[in-house]
Protein backbone atom coordinates (compact mmCIF):
# COMPACT_ATOMS: atom_id res chain seq x y z
CA UNK A 1 0.00 0.00 0.00
CA UNK A 2 1.41 3.37 -1.38
CA UNK A 3 2.44 5.38 1.64
CA UNK A 4 1.39 9.49 1.49
CA UNK A 5 1.88 11.86 3.40
CA UNK A 6 -0.68 15.24 3.72
CA UNK A 7 0.58 18.09 5.25
CA UNK A 8 -2.39 20.93 5.35
CA UNK A 9 -3.34 22.93 7.67
CA UNK A 10 -7.16 23.56 7.03
CA UNK A 11 -9.09 20.95 8.59
CA UNK A 12 -12.13 20.26 6.91
CA UNK A 13 -9.96 19.92 3.71
CA UNK A 14 -7.32 17.89 5.44
CA UNK A 15 -10.36 15.41 6.83
CA UNK A 16 -11.92 15.13 3.54
CA UNK A 17 -8.52 14.59 1.77
CA UNK A 18 -7.35 11.87 4.05
CA UNK A 19 -10.60 9.82 3.89
CA UNK A 20 -11.23 10.06 0.32
CA UNK A 21 -7.42 8.91 -0.40
CA UNK A 22 -7.91 5.93 1.94
CA UNK A 23 -10.99 4.79 0.45
CA UNK A 24 -8.63 4.76 -2.50
CA UNK A 25 -6.71 2.09 -0.81
CA UNK A 26 -3.98 4.63 0.11
CA UNK A 27 -2.22 4.69 3.50
CA UNK A 28 -2.53 8.49 4.70
CA UNK A 29 -1.08 10.29 7.44
CA UNK A 30 -2.38 13.66 7.74
CA UNK A 31 -0.54 16.98 9.34
CA UNK A 32 -1.27 20.93 10.05
CA UNK A 33 2.20 21.77 10.39
CA UNK A 34 5.87 21.91 8.66
CA UNK A 35 6.97 20.68 12.12
CA UNK A 36 4.89 17.42 12.31
CA UNK A 37 5.54 16.70 8.84
CA UNK A 38 9.25 16.96 9.31
CA UNK A 39 8.44 14.43 11.99
CA UNK A 40 6.64 11.99 10.42
CA UNK A 41 9.40 12.81 7.27
CA UNK A 42 11.88 11.25 10.00
CA UNK A 43 9.88 8.64 11.35
CA UNK A 44 9.62 6.42 7.70
CA UNK A 45 9.36 6.17 3.91
CA UNK A 46 7.25 7.80 1.86
CA UNK A 47 5.78 7.74 -1.58
CA UNK A 48 4.75 11.13 -2.25
CA UNK A 49 4.23 14.09 -0.04
CA UNK A 50 1.29 16.41 -1.00
CA UNK A 51 1.97 19.68 0.62
CA UNK A 52 0.17 23.30 0.89
CA UNK A 53 3.04 26.25 0.43
CA UNK A 54 0.94 28.75 2.92
CA UNK A 55 1.70 26.68 6.74
CA UNK A 56 1.11 28.09 9.72
CA UNK A 57 4.64 27.78 11.44
CA UNK A 58 6.44 27.88 7.85
CA UNK A 59 6.41 27.80 3.92
CA UNK A 60 5.92 24.91 1.75
CA UNK A 61 8.61 25.83 -0.24
CA UNK A 62 11.14 25.53 2.60
CA UNK A 63 9.95 22.00 3.35
CA UNK A 64 9.76 21.24 0.18
CA UNK A 65 13.61 21.80 -0.26
CA UNK A 66 14.14 20.22 2.41
CA UNK A 67 12.58 16.78 1.79
CA UNK A 68 14.47 17.08 -1.98
CA UNK A 69 17.38 17.36 0.02
CA UNK A 70 17.27 14.46 2.59
CA UNK A 71 14.60 12.29 0.61
CA UNK A 72 13.79 10.29 -2.73
CA UNK A 73 10.20 11.21 -1.73
CA UNK A 74 8.29 12.84 -4.47
CA UNK A 75 6.73 16.09 -3.58
CA UNK A 76 3.47 17.58 -5.10
CA UNK A 77 2.36 20.76 -4.29
CA UNK A 78 -1.43 21.86 -3.59
CA UNK A 79 -2.07 25.42 -3.15
CA UNK A 80 -4.51 28.64 -3.17
CA UNK A 81 -0.86 30.36 -3.82
CA UNK A 82 -1.04 29.55 -7.59
CA UNK A 83 0.58 32.61 -9.52
CA UNK A 84 3.19 31.89 -12.28
CA UNK A 85 5.89 32.76 -9.67
CA UNK A 86 4.74 30.68 -7.47
CA UNK A 87 4.55 27.37 -9.83
CA UNK A 88 7.94 28.06 -11.46
CA UNK A 89 9.73 28.17 -7.79
CA UNK A 90 7.60 24.78 -6.70
CA UNK A 91 9.23 23.51 -9.86
CA UNK A 92 12.24 24.69 -9.55
CA UNK A 93 12.40 23.15 -5.95
CA UNK A 94 11.65 20.03 -7.83
CA UNK A 95 7.90 19.29 -7.68
CA UNK A 96 6.26 17.12 -9.82
CA UNK A 97 3.07 18.17 -10.09
CA UNK A 98 1.43 21.61 -9.32
CA UNK A 99 -2.32 21.56 -8.18
CA UNK A 100 -3.86 24.94 -7.81
CA UNK A 101 -6.96 25.45 -5.30
CA UNK A 102 -9.79 24.88 -5.62
CA UNK A 103 -9.62 21.87 -7.70
CA UNK A 104 -11.75 18.54 -9.16
CA UNK A 105 -11.16 15.73 -6.89
CA UNK A 106 -11.01 13.23 -9.59
CA UNK A 107 -7.98 15.38 -11.36
CA UNK A 108 -6.19 15.46 -8.18
CA UNK A 109 -6.53 11.33 -7.60
CA UNK A 110 -5.34 10.89 -11.26
CA UNK A 111 -2.50 13.41 -10.54
CA UNK A 112 -1.06 11.57 -7.56
CA UNK A 113 -1.60 8.17 -9.80
CA UNK A 114 0.55 9.32 -12.53
CA UNK A 115 3.16 10.64 -9.91
CA UNK A 116 3.43 7.01 -7.53
CA UNK A 117 3.63 5.68 -11.32
CA UNK A 118 6.62 7.50 -12.13
CA UNK A 119 8.27 6.76 -8.81
CA UNK A 120 8.46 3.46 -7.30
CA UNK A 121 9.63 3.54 -4.19
CA UNK A 122 12.37 0.87 -2.55
CA UNK A 123 11.10 -1.24 0.14
CA UNK A 124 13.93 -4.63 0.18
CA UNK A 125 17.80 -3.55 -0.66
CA UNK A 126 20.27 -6.14 -0.79
CA UNK A 127 24.07 -5.70 0.50
CA UNK A 128 26.44 -8.09 1.31
CA UNK A 129 24.02 -10.79 0.74
CA UNK A 130 21.82 -9.46 4.04
CA UNK A 131 18.16 -7.84 2.79
CA UNK A 132 17.57 -4.40 4.39
CA UNK A 133 13.52 -4.23 5.13
CA UNK A 134 12.56 -1.04 5.05
CA UNK A 135 9.10 -1.29 5.84
CA UNK A 136 9.81 -3.90 8.91
CA UNK A 137 12.78 -2.23 9.80
CA UNK A 138 14.76 -4.78 9.91
CA UNK A 139 18.01 -6.52 8.26
CA UNK A 140 17.67 -10.06 7.70
CA UNK A 141 20.94 -12.04 7.64
CA UNK A 142 22.45 -14.51 5.00
CA UNK A 143 21.02 -17.28 7.53
CA UNK A 144 17.52 -16.30 8.17
CA UNK A 145 17.95 -14.44 11.26
CA UNK A 146 16.49 -11.06 11.63
CA UNK A 147 18.50 -8.19 13.36
CA UNK A 148 16.26 -4.86 14.49
CA UNK A 149 18.87 -2.39 14.82
CA UNK A 150 18.15 0.72 17.22
CA UNK A 151 15.46 2.74 16.47
CA UNK A 152 17.65 5.84 15.52
CA UNK A 153 20.35 3.86 13.68
CA UNK A 154 18.01 2.21 11.43
CA UNK A 155 16.85 5.82 10.56
CA UNK A 156 20.19 6.78 9.94
CA UNK A 157 20.37 3.84 7.33
CA UNK A 158 17.18 5.08 5.96
CA UNK A 159 18.18 8.28 5.44
CA UNK A 160 21.58 7.10 3.43
CA UNK A 161 19.82 5.39 1.07
CA UNK A 162 16.76 7.23 0.17
CA UNK A 163 19.04 9.86 -0.41
CA UNK A 164 21.12 7.77 -2.33
CA UNK A 165 23.77 8.64 -4.34
CA UNK A 166 23.97 12.08 -2.60
CA UNK A 167 26.61 12.27 -0.04
CA UNK A 168 25.22 13.40 3.41
CA UNK A 169 27.25 15.46 5.84
CA UNK A 170 27.32 14.64 9.82
CA UNK A 171 25.83 18.10 9.99
CA UNK A 172 22.74 17.16 7.68
CA UNK A 173 22.25 14.12 9.64
CA UNK A 174 21.82 15.84 13.33
CA UNK A 175 19.83 18.26 11.68
CA UNK A 176 17.51 15.47 10.23
CA UNK A 177 17.70 13.15 13.03
CA UNK A 178 17.68 14.80 16.11
CA UNK A 179 16.42 18.88 14.67
CA UNK A 180 17.32 21.03 17.46
CA UNK A 181 17.60 19.03 20.09
CA UNK A 182 21.04 17.75 18.98
CA UNK A 183 23.14 18.11 22.20
CA UNK A 184 25.77 15.47 20.80
CA UNK A 185 28.67 15.40 19.00
CA UNK A 186 30.10 14.28 15.35
CA UNK A 187 31.33 10.78 16.88
CA UNK A 188 27.93 10.00 17.74
CA UNK A 189 26.97 9.44 14.14
CA UNK A 190 30.52 7.71 13.51
CA UNK A 191 30.00 5.05 16.48
CA UNK A 192 26.21 4.60 14.70
CA UNK A 193 27.91 3.91 11.56
CA UNK A 194 30.03 1.37 13.01
CA UNK A 195 27.00 -0.75 14.46
CA UNK A 196 25.16 -0.52 11.13
CA UNK A 197 28.38 -1.93 9.35
CA UNK A 198 28.74 -4.80 11.59
CA UNK A 199 25.19 -5.27 11.15
CA UNK A 200 25.85 -5.37 7.16
CA UNK A 201 29.05 -7.29 7.04
CA UNK A 202 30.10 -4.21 5.51
CA UNK A 203 34.00 -4.89 6.45
CA UNK A 204 35.29 -3.35 3.22
CA UNK A 205 32.50 -0.24 3.03
CA UNK A 206 31.19 -1.20 0.13
CA UNK A 207 27.66 -0.76 1.11
CA UNK A 208 28.19 2.48 3.60
CA UNK A 209 31.28 4.50 2.48
CA UNK A 210 33.03 7.15 4.13
CA UNK A 211 33.69 10.42 2.37
CA UNK A 212 36.91 12.29 4.31
CA UNK A 213 35.98 15.66 5.56
CA UNK A 214 32.25 15.61 4.75
CA UNK A 215 30.16 12.05 5.57
CA UNK A 216 28.92 9.08 4.64
CA UNK A 217 27.36 7.53 0.98
CA UNK A 218 24.87 4.54 0.55
CA UNK A 219 26.52 2.33 -2.42
CA UNK A 220 24.79 -0.90 -2.09
CA UNK A 221 25.87 -3.36 -4.16
CA UNK A 222 23.55 -3.37 -6.95
CA UNK A 223 20.83 -5.82 -6.21
CA UNK A 224 18.25 -3.42 -4.83
CA UNK A 225 14.90 -4.46 -5.45
CA UNK A 226 11.68 -2.01 -6.26
CA UNK A 227 8.30 -2.28 -5.29
CA UNK A 228 5.06 -1.00 -7.01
Amino acid sequence: MKRLLLVEDDRSLGATLRDRLVREQYDVTWVETKQRALIKLSEGLWDLVILDIGLPDGSGFELARHIKESTSAPVMFMTALSTAEHRLEGFEIGAEEFVPKPFHLRELLLRIQHVLERHPVRHRISCNGRVIELETRAIVQPDGRREHPAARDFELLQLLITSSPSVISRNQILDVLWGEDKFLNQRTIDNMIVRLRQLLGDTGSTCIRSVRGIGYQWCGDGESSLAR
